[in-house]
Parts: structure tokens; C-alpha cells; sequence
């Protein structure tokens, strides 16, 4: 099973049965509040009856096609409505199946370009320490995360650099909101990558805007600025990881919208879809698309593709996906329900162990202090009394991370983190 402990997991197995809204049912019927929207990714709530619709119609109607060589409608309105929810000029969309196959899409079109551009030479690849862009080659040489790289390290991507995390207990702990200190300190780390390097080597720098999966860490207030002034000044693309971030999460359509930072390309998955079935993609700034075409007089100009790149299953949920989000209003409705989360979320601190609660948009991460050569340990023991106690919550290390579909209610909100507060009170 995927990062699961197996052997623990066979001895005490948790099945969930069903999902409707706010909530699973595991197979002994007990309804279990979902605090993480699956796994990031179910914006809109379980077994949404237009999604269902939209794939049982598409199921009778076109169950495949490829897009070698042939396409489909509803491939081509797909990326149109993607693109009309992605920053101004950001309007080329190659679809994928996960977020791992966005990301390796999303390094392969930045070498491509500048390729296609004459500087063949740049190639080196920065990405940062503690990221996450996923479990292909390509995304576990940018991703920052120790254990998902050891394993690997002797075949990973040669010509990759990382960049300091954004995480600063010392300095900000307990922030609401964006921290406050560190913005320029942490993004000029990359200058000093240039001038080790040379930006005539560098193709293009991948951070996701907020980092999800490796405990909640958030950029501090002009942090991503800072990253995009430098990028541009040297020519290097900037990709944003949107796996998590993208369709609501913060309460807009994209961080790169919440912030105001226009990257280059864009990567994205889980909330487009609402989970219903694989689907991923890149949106691509029209310039980039343009160069790599131009640059061959004939035949394919981008040799990457996959089987199920736009798979008529994945479009049909992806336009069923963000009719209910426009219907719904869904990322207005999690950017007014940010407050709340964000006072309910830091009403957790002086309780027992609490060492650090951050937020942002309806993402919450609490931070807990390590037992003494255990680290984890204690995190792994409130997921599993807080699933026993009919609450589904996520962590990683000692961080519980929140994040609830956006169709979450006020009451949904206090039920989440008083039952945190009643579980991490008891575990020692």
C-alpha cells in the first residue's frame, strides 16, 4: 500500500465502505468526518450526483480516445475551462493523470524550451528541501523529502540543486496567516545557487506556493516575490506545484490568484477533478507553448504523451468538477470560512504538546513535540484516536495537517478541532 506502514496497517486495517458530502463509512458503519478532503483532493464533497451523471453518460458515450494524432471534444473544452481559471496568458494545457505526471510534464516543457530557444545548455533544475512534487524520477529529484530519496539517490536526476525550506519556528511560530519574518532571507538562497551554477545553466525553479504533504509550510509575506523577481532576471522559468493548492483551496481559483505571483507553468491534479478519477495537467504560459512549436518546421515537436492523457473519463469529470464549483461559488465560500478556520485552528495552542499551528485559506497544520527518539510516533497515535473518535485527519512526522472539502459548515469546523483538542489532551 502507498506510504503505509503494511505490516501495521494488516494488523489493525481501517476500510472505508462509502462517502456521500462531508463523510466516509468505513465497513462497520460508522461515519468518519473527513478533516482532509481524501487526500487533498475532493474540494466539492463526496459522491457529487453531477460528476456521477457526467461519467455515467460519458462511460455510454466515449470510453476512449486517444490524443495521438486525434483528439476529442471534450479534451478541447476541458482545457478551455481550465485555462479561463489560471493566471491571464496561461492558457496551454497538456493533461495528465496524477500530479507525479504533471510535475515530470511540467520539467520536461521547461528544458524544452529552452531548447527550442538555443540554450540547450540549461538544464540544471532547482527545487526546494522538504518539497513534495510527487514519486516519479523527476519529481523525487526536485522534492525535498529525505526518506522518499534515499531509496533512490544513486538513479535520481543528475544537474539538481534544492533550496532552503521556508519553515522558521524561531522566528514564527504560531503565525496567523503568511509569516512575517524571512521572506527575502530564504528566497536569496537562490541567488547563491546562480552564482554557484551560472543562470546560464539553470532551466527553472519548482516550489509549490504552500507545501502540503510535508506538514503545512507557508511562504512568508514577500517570499514568492522575491522568487519570481529572480527568475525573471535571469531568464529561469518558475513552476508552481498547484497539486494542492489549485481549485479552492486557499479560497481562489489558484495560489498563484491568492498571492498575486505569476509563475510561468503551473501544475495541477486532485481538486480539478474532485478526485472522481485520475486526472492532473499543466497550464503553460502561451509564450513557452509558442517557442517550443515554432522552433520544428514539421512532425511532433514535443516527444511526451501518455495513454490517458485527456481521457474522456477525466474531462467529463473535470467539466462536471468546475460547473459545481462556479454553481456552488466553492472557492468564495472557502475564502469566507477562512476566519473561522483560522480562530478554531489556533484555539488549539496551550494544549499539551501543541509546539507551532499554522494556516491559510482551509489548510491548517499543528505541529506537535517529538518523544524523545520517536519522532512521529505521537502524530501517528492522534490519527489513529482520531479516526476511532470518527474523524479523519492527515500527518506527516509529528504535523497534523487539516484540510476539509470546501463544502465544510461551521459546525464541521468546531466538531474537527475540539476533537483534535480531546485527543491530543490524552496522548502522552
Amino acid at each position: 500500500m502507498p506510504f503505509t506502514a503494511n505490516r501495521t496497517f494488516k494488523a489493525h486495517p481501517r476500510l472505508l465502505s462509502a462517502a456521500k458530502g462531508m463523510y466516509y463509512t468505513d465497513t462497520d458503519g460508522h461515519q468518519i468526518l473527513d478533516g482532509t478532503a481524501g487526500l487533498w483532493c475532493v474540494n466539492a464533497g463526496h459522491g457529487r450526483q453531477p460528476i456521477v451523471d457526467a461519467l455515467h453518460a460519458q462511460a455510454q458515450k466515449l470510453d476512449y480516445a486517444s490524443s495521438f494524432n486525434i483528439g476529442h471534444v471534450d479534451s478541447f473544452r476541458a482545457a478551455s475551462e481550465v485555462a479561463a481559471l489560471m493566471p491571464q496568458s496561461m492558457d496551454r494545457v497538456f493533461f495528465t493523470n496524477s500530479g507525479s505526471e504533471s510535475v515530470d510534464t511540467a520539467l520536461k516543457i521547461a528544458v524544452a524550451y529552452h531548447r527550442a530557444k538555443g540554450e540547450g545548455q540549461r538544464t540544471r533544475l532547482i527545487g526546494r528541501e522538504r518539497g513534495y512534487h510527487g514519486v516519479g524520477f523527476g519529481g523525487i529529484s526536485v522534492g525535498g523529502i529525505s526518506p522518499n530519496r534515499k531509496a533512490f539517490s544513486g538513479v535520481l536526476l543528475p544537474g539538481v540543486d534544492h533550496l532552503p525550506h521556508t519553515h522558521d519556528l524561531a522566528h514564527n511560530a504560531f503565525s496567523r496567516g503568511q509569516p512575517a519574518w524571512g521572506g527575502e532571507h530564504f528566497a536569496d538562497a537562490l541567488e547563491d545557487i546562480i552564482a554557484l551554477h551560472d543562470a546560464s545553466t539553470i532551466a527553472a525553479v519548482i516550489v509549490e506556493p504552500l507545501a502540503g504533504s510535508t506538514g503545512v509550510l507557508l511562504p512568508p509575506k514577500g517570499y514568492l516575490e522575491r522568487l519570481r523577481a529572480i527568475t525573471e532576471k535571469y531568464g529561469i522559468l518558475l513552476i508552481f506545484d498547484e497539486i494542492i493548492t489549485g481549485f479552492g483551496r486557499l479560497g481562489a481559483a489558484t495560489a498563484s490568484d491568492f498571492f498575486g505571483v505569476k509563475p510561468d507553468i503551473i501544475t495541477f491534479a486532485k481538486g480539478v477533478c474532485n478526485a472522481a478519477v485520475p486526472a492532473g495537467g499543466v497550464s503553460v504560459r502561451r509564450g513557452i507553448y509558442d517557442t517550443i512549436v515554432d522552433a520544428t518546421e514539421g512532425g511532433i515537436e514535443f516527444f511526451h504523451g501518455y495513454t490517458f492523457s485527456a481521457h474522456p473519463m477525466a474531462t467529463a469529470a473535470i467539466l462536471a468538477t468546475l460547473g459545481i464549483y462556479r454553481a456552488e461559488k466553492l472557492f468564495e465560500r472557502a475564502h469566507g470560512l477562512a476566519g473561522k478556520f483560522e480562530d478554531a485552528a489556533h484555539a488549539l495552542k496551550g494544549t499539551a504538546h501543541v509546539i507551532d499551528i499554522r494556516n491559510l485559506g482551509l489548510v491548517a497544520g499543528i505541529e506537535l513535540e517529538s518523544r524523545p527518539g520517536a519522532k512521529g510516533a505521537r502524530a501517528a497515535e492522534v490519527f489513529a484516536k482520531c479516526f476511532d473518535r470518527g474523524l479523519l485527519v492527515r500527518y506527516t512526522g509529528d504535523i497534523i495537517a487539516i484540510s476539509p472539502p470546501l463544502i465544510i459548515e461551521e459546525k464541521q469546523i468546531d466538531q474537527i478541532f475540539s476533537t483534535l483538542k480531546d485527543v491530543i489532551s490524552v496522548v502522552k
